[in-house]
C-alpha cells in the first residue's frame, strides 16, 4: 500500500465512489434545464471554487450559468445570501451557524472536511509564549462568530482557564497578520492557507490547534429560494464541487501551481496548506449534524452564538442524502 493510501485516505475514496456513483442516478441532464435556462448567482473568493471547478475541468459544458461574484472574505458572502443577493456560497460551519442565528433563509447543503490542525494559534518567533498554558492574560486576535473566536474559547477552556482569562481582539486574517508582526496582538487564532504563510514567511510559531476541538467543516451554502426555483442546478453545482476536491487532492502540487499563478500566493505555501488539510466532501449525514450540534452548543456556552440552534433544521441534507445509505 502507498504511504498516501491511508485509512482516512481510502476512506475519502470510498466516499467518492459512493458520491459519484450515486451521482450518476441524480445527475441533471442538460435537456432537463434546457427549457428554461437557470442561472445561479455563486459568492466565491480569490483561488475558491471557481478556480477549483476549472483547474479540475469541471466547469466545461454547464446545463446552467453561473454569474460569479468575488467577495474577499466569507462574511460579506453569507451578507449577500441573507439578502438574496446570491444564491450559493461557501463558509466555514461556524460563521455559517452565526448569521443562520439571525433567521436568515439560509441552508447548509454540502461541503467539506480539513483536517482540524490545519487551525491554529500562532505567535511571533521571539515570543515568550510556548504553550497553550501561557496564553492566560494575552492579547489574541482572531475572527469573531467563526473558527478563530471559537479556537480561542476551546483552547483556554482546555487549559482549564475561562475564556475571560484572555482578551478578545476581534480581527480578520488580513488585520490580524499585520498586528501580529508588529506585536500590538500576543496571538493569532487562524486557518490555512494563513498558517502555511505565517510559519513559512514569517516564521511564526503554532502554540495551539483545533485537534479535538472543531470539526473543522467548511459548508455550501445556499438560499432558502435557490433550494425551491434551482434545486436541479445547485445539486449539479454540488456534485460537480465534491467531485473537484476528490480531483484536488490527487493532483496537490498542480492544484498549488494554478492557484498560487492566480492568487499570486507563493506556491510552497499552497502546497503545505493542501497538504497538511487534506480537504475531502462531506455527505451531511446524522454524524456530521451531531457533531456540528455540539460545536454549535459549546459556541453558545461561549456566547459566540447568540442563542441554541438546532443544526438539523440548519441543514438540507436531500442534496448528499444519496451518497449516506440509510443513515
Amino acid at each position: 500500500m502507498n504511504k498516501l493510501e491511508s485509512t482516512p485516505r481510502i476512506r475519502i475514496r470510498r466516499l467518492g465512489a459512493t458520491l459519484f456513483g450515486a451521482a450518476l442516478g441524480l445527475a441533471i441532464t442538460a435537456s432537463a434545464m434546457a427549457a428554461d435556462t437557470v442561472t445561479l448567482r455563486v459568492g466565491d473568493q480569490k483561488g475558491g471554487n471557481r478556480s477549483l471547478l476549472e483547474i479540475a475541468g469541471l466547469a466545461k459544458d454547464l446545463p446552467y450559468k453561473i454569474e460569479w461574484s468575488e467577495f474577499p472574505a466569507a462574511a460579506p458572502i453569507l451578507e449577500a445570501l441573507n439578502a438574496g443577493a446570491l444564491d450559493v456560497g461557501y463558509t466555514g460551519d461556524l460563521s455559517f451557524l452565526t448569521v443562520y442565528a439571525t433567521g436568515a433563509p439560509i441552508k447548509a447543503i454540502g461541503g467539506t472536511r480539513s483536517d482540524a490542525s490545519t487551525q491554529a494559534i500562532l505567535v511571533r518567533q521571539d515570543s515568550p509564549i510556548k504553550t497553550a498554558a501561557d496564553l492566560k492574560g494575552k492579547r489574541l486576535a482572531g475572527t469573531r462568530g467563526g473558527w478563530g473566536q471559537f479556537l480561542i474559547d476551546a483552547t483556554l477552556e482546555k487549559a482549564g482557564y475561562k475564556v475571560d482569562d484572555a482578551t478578545f481582539a476581534p480581527l480578520g486574517p488580513v488585520d490580524a497578520k499585520i498586528a501580529l508582526v508588529a506585536g500590538s496582538i500576543d496571538g493569532w487564532a487562524v486557518w490555512e492557507p494563513y498558517v502555511s504563510y505565517a510559519t513559512l514567511k514569517d516564521k511564526a510559531r503554532v502554540v495551539a490547534n483545533g485537534e479535538g476541538l472543531t470539526p473543522t467543516i467548511t459548508f455550501i451554502v445556499a438560499s432558502d429560494s435557490a433550494i425551491a426555483t434551482k434545486r436541479a442546478a445547485v445539486q449539479d453545482l454540488v456534485q460537480r464541487l465534491n467531485k473537484a476536491r476528490l480531483w484536488s487532492l490527487d493532483h496537490l502540487p498542480e492544484y498549488a501551481k494554478n492557484t498560487s499563478e492566480l492568487t499570486k500566493l507563493p506556491e510552497d505555501v499552497l502546497l503545505s496548506a493542501y497538504t497538511a488539510q487534506k480537504t475531502s466532501p462531506i455527505v451531511i449525514d446524522a454524524a456530521i449534524v451531531k457533531e456540528v450540534q455540539a460545536a454549535s452548543d459549546r459556541a453558545t456556552r461561549y456566547g459566540i452564538l447568540s442563542k441554541t440552534l438546532d443544526v438539523g433544521k440548519a441543514v438540507d441534507r436531500s442534496f448528499t442524502a444519496a451518497a449516506a445509505g440509510s443513515n
